[in-house]
């Protein structure tokens, strides 16, 4: 329920930053809430109407090849940023550009990060970016990157290059207070060993996106089988984790550790 509530409460602070700060003065966003205000702008169609429509395609496919919790809690995040876009009245609150771009990246951080935090997302270019290194090992953050300046790029042509320097200070702003909040980057071994080794198996992969290596084991004193399972996760995924190795095995020992650097795919299964 808590995380709910938090999902909530995060999708809602970006309808707000989205509808008093940026789209008043022409102002995008990352991703396909950015481009969900573009065209929200230049037709008569809601903002609001436009970023569901724009997730739901992927969220569909997200269903079947992301991890099931995960794209749950995003179509969560998807509907209340769409009904919040829907809802709140766009009104402009500063009358300067440049502090309406920072605030309203500030505040969008700060909803992406709670979202991010409870291991889900708000969709968008998240979801294809996940999608598209599934097939072809890109490193993640130079999609999200390129696809974010596709929208840079856009913006300036349509809305003019002093709007599309706004929407790069929003964007900026947001990602930095986005690692603040839910420190992404941090990335940590989980090394599990359990009785239930198949159990536990199924369990993660059903429910997290990310690999995992099962290896043979034995007690040292019990003399006893055992599975060792590890994978490397982001820090925000943790809570989920531990609630999912509690649910298989609450005696499972799990040895937790910061990690460095991961060279491979880590964002492939």
């Amino acid at each position: 329920m808590n995380r709910i509530i938090t999902i909530i409460i995060g999708s809602l602070l970006v309808s707000v930053a989205y509808n008093l700060f940026l789209i008043p003065h022409e102002i995008l966003s990352s991703g396909l809430s950015g481009i969900a205000i573009m065209l929200g702008l230049i037709t008569p169609f809601n903002t609001g109407v436009l970023n569901f429509l724009l997730n739901l395609p992927l969220l569909i496919i997200g269903v079947f090849k992301l991890g099931k919790r995960f794209i749950l809690y995003t179509i969560l995040s998807v509907v209340i940023i769409s009904l919040g876009l829907y809802i709140v009245p766009i009104k402009q609150i500063s009358t300067e550009p440049i502090l309406s771009s920072l605030f309203g990246g500030v505040l969008t951080g700060i909803g992406v990060g709670l979202i991010f935090r409870v291991s889900a997302s708000s969709g968008g270019f998240d979801i294809l970016a996940m999608l598209l290194n599934k097939k072809k090992d890109f490193p993640l953050g130079a999609l999200l990157s390129a696809m974010n300046g596709v929208v840079v790029l856009i913006s300036g042509f349509i809305f003019g290059w002093d709007a599309a320097l706004n929407t790069m200070v929003a964007i900026y702003a947001t990602g930095k207070v986005v690692d603040m909040v839910h420190t992404k980057h941090i990335k940590l071994t989980l090394m599990i060993v359990t009785s239930k080794g198949n159990e536990m198996k199924e369990k993660l992969l059903s429910n997290v996106y990310r690999g995992i290596t099962l290896i043979d084991g034995e007690g040292a004193y019990s003399g006893q089988g055992r599975k060792i399972l590890m994978t490397v996760i982001t820090r925000y995924q943790l809570t989920e984790i531990k609630e999912l190795i509690k649910e298989i095995d609450p005696n499972a020992f799990v040895n937790i550790t910061e990690t460095t650097e991961v060279m491979g795919s880590f964002h492939r299964n």
